[in-house]
């Protein structure tokens, strides 16, 4: 679970609705000080919403990018239901289809997308069904195809608790297993959060990150500007299977000294650099 320094986003972004073809989505919107030179969506991973991209929000949007960091659909400020088929990795890219068709009514020609783990792989997704709204893709610690065999077990335990618990009893028990100095620095405002997550879509989605096959041949297809970034340690996917992926997709790679499987979190500072002078570059 991505740990955001703080749930307070910074006077360049406002929280709103995202209104699209297919419902609304609460986003954070981060307007540049003067007109904007492109235009970000930012979808978070598995379990975090938004907020995990919130210290992202000025310097890229002082670097001159709008940057629209959403919750996806069952993720905590935006609704969802309780049927797990409407959290089908195709529905969820449709989704991201529709957020990038509602900012470019805006005025945007084209949008630099980014995934972050599991939104790497609904980004992908989008970008595969139809590349034509975006300017570029880049898949923070998200891998090529399913997580390793422990991250899998994971899943599995949590699915399994989720079946038959509450949320609030899912988060004591997750609560009890963390290291002390995680149970030290959690706020109630991740325990918020979580607790407005839909069961189903975890579950959903969980499945996704299990069994995700390997598309980087499909994606190498497109004509799209592609970036690997990441930390230099994962226990999602490992570095070097995200070197690999790189270099078979003829990506940019960009590894986050000093971050682990969150860069947007963990190294922030350094994370924005390297995704403004990717965009910068095209």
């Amino acid at each position: 679970m991505s740990r955001p320094p703080t749930f307070t986003p910074p006077p360049c972004a406002h929280a709103r609705q995202l209104r699209t073809a297919r419902g609304d989505f609460a986003v954070l919107d981060a307007s540049p000080p003067t007109a904007p030179r492109g235009t970000a969506l930012l979808l978070p991973g598995y379990t975090g919403s938004k907020e995990d991209f919130i210290a992202l929000l000025e310097p890229l949007s002082t670097a001159g990018y709008r940057t629209v960091a959403v919750d996806g659909r069952g993720q905590y400020e935006t609704e969802g239901t309780d049927h797990q088929e409407t959290y089908a990795q195709g529905e969820l890219a449709h989704d991201v289809l529709a957020q990038a068709a509602a900012l470019r009514a805006g005025g945007e020609e084209t949008v630099h997308l980014l995934g972050h783990s599991l939104g790497g792989q609904i980004a992908r997704a989008a970008v595969l069904l139809d590349a034509s709204p975006f300017r570029s893709l880049t898949l923070m610690s998200s891998g090529p195809a399913q997580v390793t065999e422990a991250q899998q077990l994971k899943v599995k335990m949590l699915s399994d608790a989720l079946a038959t618990l509450s949320m609030a009893e899912v988060w004591e028990a997750m609560r009890v297993l963390d290291p002390p100095e995680d149970a030290a620095t959690d706020g109630e405002a991740l325990r918020g959060r979580w607790l407005r997550h839909q069961p189903a879509q975890l579950i959903a989605t969980g499945r996704q990150l299990a069994t995700e096959p390997d598309r980087v041949a499909e994606l190498t297809a497109v004509q799209l500007p592609l970036h690997v970034l990441s930390g230099e340690r994962d226990d999602t996917w490992p570095v070097p299977l995200l070197d690999e992926m790189a270099q078979r997709l003829g990506a940019r790679r960009t590894r986050i000294a000093g971050a682990e499987h969150s860069p947007n979190t963990d190294r922030p500072e350094q994370t924005a650099a390297a995704l403004v002078a990717f965009w910068d570059s095209l």
